[in-house]
């Protein structure tokens, strides 16, 4: 394959367009299913906390949606789910031991059943799998982020959502932030250039560590390695991409989701360097080069006991944007000054209102339940796939301590994750070495 910046270039405008304007607003009155006569039946594919948490979304965003089917590698972890979803959804949890499915071959299953709309949450390395067979069998998708731990991956995740445009499925990404309303409208002036022409940026995700299973007996190695998915690369792409690619997805939204030229870094493991942390690293540093000489500073880790940070900032020509997600703060300084603060303060928005009481993953599967009903598809997949790339080549940056081109990135035949594995399949990757690990 052979893709290129240029083509992301040219489809960047209209890609952004689509997440500032609220489409459950856009879509909901001219739905030719408003008096939900139709029963949306909905899969769950991963059944973890995230899954378990979308699929809560999923039937709070209509009144006439039900869960008909689950699937997960972990009969335990599914039935924990089935309950927690039962004992607070009730009825709308219909779903008979049948279509309760287990194993690695589960997703397949699930899809192969009478659903109309599949929520994606099972670890990043399966996604593009999974995705594929979705589309394939004609199903709406609700798709977590990230969507694949390797560039050949993720080409076949941006083959499958052409796919779903074409046969006019709705494909909703797990980029939270892009469906909450405060930073719907200060990214939106930040692109009406109420800043001006940006002249650079700095974005952070600073966090502590994560949570971690211990061995259980029975347990083979992959079980293990599986159940503790974040910390192996190939299962997860590292925290770079599996949690710290929100900040990436917000600066290169407010960038206008165009593609930079280069990106340079390094990375390591200063603190997590236990074996049960598998692979991957405990902090990143990385800068992205954009055409015009824009550089964005990107610094991201999971340590604990250190000063958490989860912000972007902007610097532009007539002023500053600031959005911090800790603290709730958005902000335009200068020429153009604005500040939410003032805007929920004295005004009334809707929008605002409904992010407020339900939350931005409500709001996610609000305007994808409503595209669905009002039979006018929406489809995030350029914008997922272009920020994907941005945290893959942060990655290979890192890694390799090589300055990496987009167009490098995108055409890595780089592989990650091997494909078919099961529980008794032997597979590990060594911990990259700047300077020594090669990109591929």
């Amino acid at each position: 394959m052979n893709y290129s910046r240029r083509k992301f270039i040219k489809t960047a405008g209209l890609a952004t367009a689509g997440t500032i304007i609220s489409s459950r607003v856009a879509l909901g009155s001219n739905s030719i299913w408003t008096s939900n006569s139709n029963t949306l039946k909905v899969g769950l594919i991963g059944c973890g906390g995230r899954g378990t948490g979308a699929a809560g979304e999923a039937l709070n965003a209509d009144p006439n949606v039900i869960l008909t089917a689950m699937a997960d590698a972990f009969e335990d972890q599914l039935q924990t789910s089935f309950n927690t979803l039962k004992e607070k959804y009730g009825n709308k949890v219909q779903v008979p031991e049948s279509n309760k499915f287990a194993g690695l071959d589960a997703f397949q299953k699930l899809i192969d059943s009478d659903v109309d709309v599949v929520l994606l949450a099972a670890p990043p390395c399966f996604r593009p799998q999974h995705l594929e067979a979705a589309v394939n069998a004609n199903k709406h998708v609700f798709c977590e982020k990230p969507f694949a731990v390797d560039a050949p991956g993720l080409r076949r995740v941006m083959d499958a959502a052409k796919k779903a445009k074409a046969k006019n499925l709705s494909l909703v990404s797990g980029f939270c932030w892009r469906y909450h309303q405060p930073k719907r409208d200060t990214f939106g002036r930040v692109l009406n250039g109420q800043i001006g022409e940006i002249l650079g940026g700095e974005a952070t995700y600073n966090t502590g560590e994560l949570w971690f299973k211990e061995r259980q007996r029975g347990w083979s190695d992959m079980e293990y390695k599986l159940r503790n998915w974040l910390y192996y690369n190939w299962l997860s792409g590292d925290h770079l991409i599996e949690q710290a690619i929100h900040s990436i997805d917000m600066f290169s939204w407010a960038m206008g989701d165009k593609a930079p030229l280069k990106i340079s870094g390094t990375g390591g493991r200063q603190k997590r360097t236990d074996p049960k942390f598998g692979n991957v690293y405990d902090h990143f540093g990385l800068t992205y080069e954009y055409d015009n000489g824009v550089k964005i500073y990107f610094f991201c880790r999971q340590q604990a006991e250190t000063t958490p940070s989860y912000a972007v900032e902007l610097i532009g020509k007539d002023g500053r944007c600031y959005v911090d997600c800790r603290t709730g703060e958005h902000k335009i300084t200068g020429k153009n000054a604005w500040n939410l603060a003032d805007v929920t303060k004295f005004t009334d928005a809707e929008a605002y209102k409904q992010t407020k009481v339900r939350g931005m993953y409500q709001v996610e599967h609000d305007e994808l339940f409503a595209s669905i009903r009002a039979n006018k598809p929406m489809n995030d997949g350029e914008w997922m796939t272009r920020s994907n790339l941005l945290a893959l080549a942060g990655r290979m940056a890192a890694y390799s301590g090589q300055t990496i081109t987009f167009d490098q990135a995108l055409n890595s035949s780089e592989v990650l994750f091997p494909g078919d594995i099961s529980r008794d399949t032997k597979y590990d990757l060594p911990i990259a070495i700047p300077g020594v690990t090669a990109f591929k």
